[in-house]
């Protein structure tokens, strides 16, 4: 007992500091505390709000979740891996196919998915388990830089016609009101993020989402330009308080072929970002590696349990954390507190709820691309050599399979594009890293 009340009290000491870098174990100021944390509930917009209404998921208890989820995983990681866990879009297009959700309305076949979600989260955190017992070198060996760069622009890529199906309507029918809005919105959005002053510029997605949705309002409520006018009425006769929407979990083993496979992502979202904040920091975190696996992978499950998406750890994080210099593990408590808040309030997701579909659109046009070209950007800032047939045709196969969704069915076993890309590049890479077949730019095919 004497151990355990050690162990509890050890996370929640922090010594106050006023200025310079703020490390975890460190504070900022109680009222600076609460700034900085519910800071970081608007730079998670994307994923905190975005990625669940895509798949039909109710805001509020998505939210209510992730603030479960960061928690976990403060207590986890023992508070040592500053971070906020929000709804992962690695299961994006996984929950759409499984659940066959038509991108309009309420997902009315989400306990499907949640029963996806539940084992996906399990397989995640017996490879946290594995990794805590034998050490997290094989995860790296499995999934060098090119394989995790590929599998993440996958993700980008599988996405993107979700994105152009909100701008133009899922009707298929080219709205040139809608693609105005949206396309209206990825620039703004584009501006804020490169042009925006100090703090402004980490929050391109919430801002954007703000423009876009005034933007509707003028020119389709007011002026009547287009579009369907953005209804206010469940907004306001939502309450203002009231408890998050539970559901109940299915098992479904189509569902479940689908979206298990979300683990290797997930996998290399996380090892990446422990890495990050390790080099931010100045710290050794690798020990604390298999303990974020497990807290992810049972955070998953929480959530999935009761009708939130899968989360994991998210680069917003990382990029408001590398601006203020401030890795203060209570910062994130502050904000899971505030996420919890927030889906105790029916009317916030009602507020949500009313996005109009082409600034959903908009938004999510940026955030498919980055997603992509983070992919990237993992290959070029660990060098990977692409005059090397290895890597080049690793990446190659990859992007072709996730971005033509290749499905792969056999009874009730299905496996999505993003899945059998993510497989497929991990055996492509080790079969002709094993036999050699890494020739240099004297051999190159392209």
């Amino acid at each position: 007992m004497a151990a355990a009340v050690e162990y509890v009290r050890s996370m929640f000491q922090w010594t106050v500091k006023r200025e310079g870098i703020i490390a975890p174990d460190e504070r900022p100021p109680a009222a600076q505390s609460v700034a900085l944390g519910v800071q970081h509930i608007f730079a998670m917009f994307g994923a905190t709000v975005l990625a669940p209404v895509i798949m039909g998921f109710n805001p509020n208890t998505a939210i209510f979740f992730s603030g479960i989820g960061t928690l976990i995983f403060f207590v986890f990681v023992r508070g040592k891996v500053p971070s906020y866990l929000g709804s992962s879009f690695s299961f994006i297009a996984v929950v759409v196919m499984a659940t066959g959700y038509s991108g309009t309305g309420p997902n009315l076949n989400i306990a499907v998915a949640l029963g996806g979600i539940i084992a996906c989260g399990a397989v995640y955190a017996v490879v946290g388990l594995i990794v805590m017992a034998v050490g997290y070198k094989w995860v790296e060996f499995l999934m060098p830089p090119v394989v995790t760069g590929a599998v993440v622009a996958v993700i980008g890529l599988n996405l993107a016609p979700a994105a152009i199906n909100y701008m133009i309507g899922y009707a298929k029918v080219a709205d040139n009101f809608g693609i105005l809005v949206g396309l209206l919105t990825a620039l703004f959005i584009a501006i804020v993020a490169v042009y925006a002053p100090g703090m402004l510029r980490r929050l391109p997605i919430l801002l954007g989402g703000v423009f876009g949705y005034v933007l509707y309002f003028v020119l389709s409520n007011v002026l009547n330009l287009g579009g369907t006018h953005i209804d206010f009425n469940a907004v306001t006769s939502a309450p203002l308080l009231g408890w998050p929407t539970l559901t109940t979990p299915v098992l479904d083993s189509h569902a479940l072929t689908l979206i298990v496979p979300v683990a290797i992502v997930l996998v290399a979202e996380n090892l990446g970002h422990v890495k990050a904040v390790a080099a931010m920091t100045g710290r050794d975190l690798n020990p604390y590696i298999g303990r974020a696996f497990l807290a992810d992978g049972v955070a998953t499950m929480v959530a999935g349990s009761g009708g939130g998406t899968g989360v994991t750890t998210y680069a917003e994080n990382i990029g408001v954390m590398a601006v203020t210099k401030i890795y203060s593990s209570l910062v994130f408590v502050i904000a899971a507190c505030v996420a919890i808040a927030l889906g105790f309030s029916p009317m916030f997701g009602a507020l949500v709820l009313s996005i109009p579909q082409p600034v959903l659109g908009g938004m999510a046009v940026v955030l498919f691309g980055l997603i992509a070209t983070t992919g990237i950007r993992i290959c070029v800032e660990n060098k990977v050599d692409f005059t090397d047939n290895k890597n080049f045709i690793t990446m190659a196969v990859a992007l072709t399979l996730g971005a033509g969704n290749l499905a792969i069915t056999s009874g009730d076993f299905s496996m999505g594009g993003i899945g059998t890309a993510c497989i497929a590049a991990i055996l492509v890479y080790q079969i002709l890293n094993k036999f050699g077949m890494g020739n240099k730019a004297d051999a190159q095919i392209a």
